[in-house]
């Protein structure tokens, strides 16, 4: 290192430093993947997960199609790269988790690394929970038929259940059957002992999985993120094989172009660009700094960049292939439907309108043939309960998030052959998809707290354990009957601000604290190349102002209308938006003012200890005899009471 830790401190930029300026002497005793493929499958895992599924699919769809996949790479460029970039180059360079990166980059800024850790817990609360729910679906999967094919009777045996009559049977497996949810987050309704269960099963998968850090992790990893291409290509040579899949293509990618003047939709590929990636957590970071200092980052960043896009992309074709089956199979049902009561209503001379279609109609004849009809006949028509029947006003009823994945998928699947060997196929690739991000969450937080406190790091094993046991007892918040509630008020509020504040002070330290150019000079020294020079305009300048706009629109949509959860509501069979009550707006609050409190809380701690540095007179320097070793210094980043202490290695096979 060319400049002293205290002169990295200062901020000073002093000209004619050499490059190299962040990087320690590599230590002998770090971690390291077994191979480049284990690490590139590890970034992919964690980035590609349930959202690429449920997430981008919807978004896709209610956007303008094409349009927004041309907004959403835009964005990626723009955003997306630079920022993952400057994660991977981070951790690569310094070695260290998000805490000591960042302690090293600046001590005033430690913060940052801390909140990234507390954002990474909240989100490992709830993410299992979605694992459990998959585990719970996928057990009731070895069934013959599935248990969400029909409606179940009630006692009497004489009659379907009427919430069930009133809704459909995956509607009605999913809120009675797997939640038993309540009517509201204010009732509790206490322990859903099955989920209970799930969520154990889960939590000890995740423990096996991390017991031994990145060397049974990463092999975790070959199976969990490869498996669940396995079953996309699988699902997607049998939907387009199925009847109106290609009408759900084609309404899928019909362009909308004039979304892009709409900046609601701007911010949804933002914020979709920013989550897709996994920034802000600490996981890239960690992930990173256990490869070799010669690695070449800038490929691995756009490699898994366009991974992860293209795979967004083929779930989205393989939803809504199984999602325009599905609106096939319903249009097809309500056109038999309506013509059977036409026909009875023209034989009671309630409508007296000749001639009337045939029996065998196809859904989009009929629908032509209806809106062929004069304004008064079809207003009539729609009087007597009797209206279109489009295959697009279907696939128009949009769902996201697990109503895509558990209710309206589900109900898709239910309808192939064999329905069960797809229905086992589909739950365990989302508990593939889950575990293999689970795994980078919970990378995120404990490679920071090991790198930086000796003592947890003398006991790994346990606190790894430990980890996960206060995981499940903390998550048993989400298996209450209530506890979707809470789970999607997490999923809402508890990282998607403070994820922004912490890229956003990210990028702000690396441009404008520590010096763009500078960090370039410390890559090229690295690489031995030096990356091209867009990025530091990007660091500097686009991405950061693209974090702030981002982080402006977000804090305006909250500000301007009071928060709402979605609720069922059984008396109805239906969803309702509900006001979370007070306690509920409390605890929101809360989740995203101690995520991001860390970084002020950081930054004042070490201006006192600064000045009380200061006030302390200096005690001059002993003499040092010419035959006495000479003392390490306390400047020396490779000083183990800095906060950089080295970790356990494990023998690192060819890269």
């Amino acid at each position: 290192m060319e400049k002293s830790k205290a002169d990295l401190e200062s901020g000073a930029n002093h000209q004619g430093e050499e490059n190299g300026e962040l990087l320690l002497d590599e230590p002998s005793v770090r971690p390291a993947w077994g191979s480049k493929v284990q690490y590139i499958l590890a970034q992919v895992g964690f980035s590609v997960g349930l959202g690429n599924v449920w997430r981008f699919p919807y978004l896709c769809h209610q956007n303008g199609g094409g349009a927004f996949l041309l907004l959403y790479l835009l964005l990626l460029f723009v955003i997306g790269i630079p920022l993952f970039f400057l994660e991977l180059a981070a951790g690569q360079i310094i070695r260290q988790g998000s805490i000591g990166v960042w302690k090293h980059i600046n001590p005033r800024l430690v913060g940052i690394g801390f909140a990234s850790c507390i954002v990474c817990s909240f989100v490992a609360l709830y993410y299992n929970v979605i694992i459990a729910w998959s585990i719970y679906y996928l057990g009731n999967s070895f069934q013959l038929p599935l248990p969400w094919e029909s409606c179940p009777e009630v006692s009497n045996h004489t009659e379907e259940e009427m919430e069930c009559t009133l809704s459909s049977p995956t509607t009605f497996f999913w809120y009675r059957n797997a939640l038993n949810v309540t009517g509201s987050i204010e009732e509790s309704g206490g322990f859903n002992l099955a989920l209970a269960g799930c969520l154990f099963a889960a939590w000890a998968l995740v423990c096996l999985a991390m017991i031994k850090g990145i060397k049974s992790s990463g092999k975790v990893l070959y199976f969990s993120s490869l498996f669940p291409y396995v079953v996309l290509l699988c699902f997607l040579v049998r939907a387009l094989l199925l009847d109106g899949a290609m009408d759900g293509i084609r309404i899928m990618f019909t362009p909308k172009l004039s979304i892009w003047g709409d900046m609601q939709v701007w911010r949804q590929a933002a914020t979709q660009v920013f989550f897709a990636l996994g920034l802000g957590f600490g996981t890239i970071i960690a992930y990173s700094s256990y490869n070799p200092r010669d690695n070449n980052c800038h490929i691995d960043g756009l490699l898994v960049a366009m991974i992860n896009f293209f795979t967004s992309v083929l779930a989205t074709l393989v939803v809504f292939a199984v999602l325009g089956f599905r609106a096939t199979i319903i249009a097809r049902d309500c056109v038999e439907s309506n013509i059977d009561r036409l026909y009875h209503l023209q034989l009671n001379g309630s409508f007296p309108h000749d001639p009337l279609l045939a029996r065998n109609v196809s859904a989009t004849q009929y629908s032509i043939w209806y809106q062929g009809l004069p304004n008064e006949t079809a207003t009539q028509l729609l009087d007597l309960g009797v209206g279109d029947c489009r295959i697009e006003d279907e696939m128009n009823k949009g769902v996201e998030g697990t109503g895509l994945a558990f209710i309206a998928f589900t109900e898709a699947m239910s309808l192939f052959p064999t329905a069960p060997f797809w229905s086992v196929l589909f739950f365990f690739m989302l508990l593939n998809l889950g575990l293999s991000t689970m795994l980078g969450n919970m990378q995120g937080i404990i490679t920071p707290l090991l790198d930086n406190f000796q003592s947890l790091h003398r006991r790994r094993t346990f606190f790894t354990v430990v980890c996960c046991l206060i995981g499940f007892l903390f998550g048993l918040l989400f298996v209450q009957r209530s506890g979707s509630y809470f789970v999607a008020m997490f999923d809402d509020y508890s990282a998607t601000l403070p994820l922004l504040i912490v890229v956003a002070f990210e990028a702000f330290a690396v441009a404008w604290v520590y010096g763009a150019d500078r960090f370039l000079d410390d890559i090229e020294a690295m690489l031995g190349w030096r990356p091209w020079r867009i990025y530091s305009y990007m660091w500097r300048f686009i991405s950061l102002a693209s974090m702030l706009c981002l982080l402006l629109a977000s804090l305006v949509r909250m500000s301007l209308s009071r928060p709402t959860y979605q609720a069922w509501n059984k008396e109805e069979a239906d969803k309702q938006q509900l006001e979370y009550p007070p306690w509920a707006l409390g605890l929101l609050i809360s989740l995203i003012v101690v995520a991001a409190l860390p970084i002020p809380i950081m930054f004042v701690r070490q201006l006192l200890l600064e000045r009380l540095a200061s006030a302390v007179p200096a005690v001059p320097p002993e003499e040092v005899d010419d035959g006495e070793e000479e003392k390490e210094s306390p400047a020396d980043p490779d000083y183990q009471s800095n906060g950089y202490l080295p970790v356990q290695t494990e023998d690192r096979q060819g890269f």
